[in-house]
């Protein structure tokens, strides 16, 4: 499908539809799907394991992004106390990912809250910014930063932490974009789980580049409530 120069709102998240990486799609960074048959598979090949960006395309060579820019799996740059430096990682693999839809009444755009749970039996280290992509009927869609100091947090064994998703509503009285999936890649990770979209059925688009795009705040920055 041709892919018109769009710019796509803003999108946060909230804490409530329980899918976890078992329930979504694993992708590995050669674009295999590890995950449920049932769910539709993704990669955000477009991400390494220093968070840089390797031109915008998974895989299989898909458009990670559509107008704007995109959001990868690097390390913020704040600086926590008390973490432990030899506190491994959070892998995709050791990590429930969740996603629901978290808008306020009154709020000027929509959020969705994702949740990382550390499903492993040690402790690990989560870092900065999760890559996020929207699925769309145009391509993906990938999420800028916001731009927020990112702290280290050490993830203890069963318990959460929660990160936004903000996105603008669809007032135009349009069709706009249809989400079809959500993408999510760990910090410092390349490997990906596709989730279910929790959030509204689509978004705002203009043909003239202008508008607010989707937003991912860093590891943290959203409570379980939202």
């Amino acid at each position: 499908m041709r892919v018109h120069k769009l710019t796509i709102a803003a999108l946060a998240v909230a804490a409530g539809l329980s899918l976890t990486a078992c329930q979504g799609d694993s992708d590995n960074a050669d674009g295999q799907s590890t995950g449920s048959s049932n769910s539709s598979s993704s990669s955000n090949g477009a991400k390494d394991t220093g968070g840089k960006d390797t031109g915008g395309k998974s895989a299989d060579g898909e458009n990670t992004a559509v107008g704007g820019g995109g959001s990868d799996g690097g390390s913020g740059s704040g600086k926590g106390s008390g973490t432990d430096s030899e506190t491994a990682k959070c892998l995709t693999d050791h990590l429930e990912i969740t996603a629901a839809d978290g808008t306020v009444g009154g709020d000027p755009e929509e959020t969705v809250v994702v949740g990382f749970k550390n499903a492993g039996a040690k402790d690990c280290l989560l870092t900065g910014y999760a890559g996020v992509d929207l699925k769309t009927n145009y391509g993906r869609v990938s999420a800028e930063r916001t731009g927020q100091e990112a702290d280290p947090v050490v993830l203890k064994s069963g318990e959460d932490v929660f990160f936004g998703v903000t996105y603008p509503k669809n007032d135009s009285g349009g069709s706009g974009v249809r989400v079809e999936g959500l993408v999510v890649t760990p910090p410092n990770e390349t490997k990906s789980v596709t989730l279910d979209w929790p959030g509204k059925a689509s978004l705002p688009v203009t043909e003239d580049g202008s508008g607010t795009p989707v937003r991912v705040g860093p590891i943290g920055s959203a409570g379980q409530g939202g």
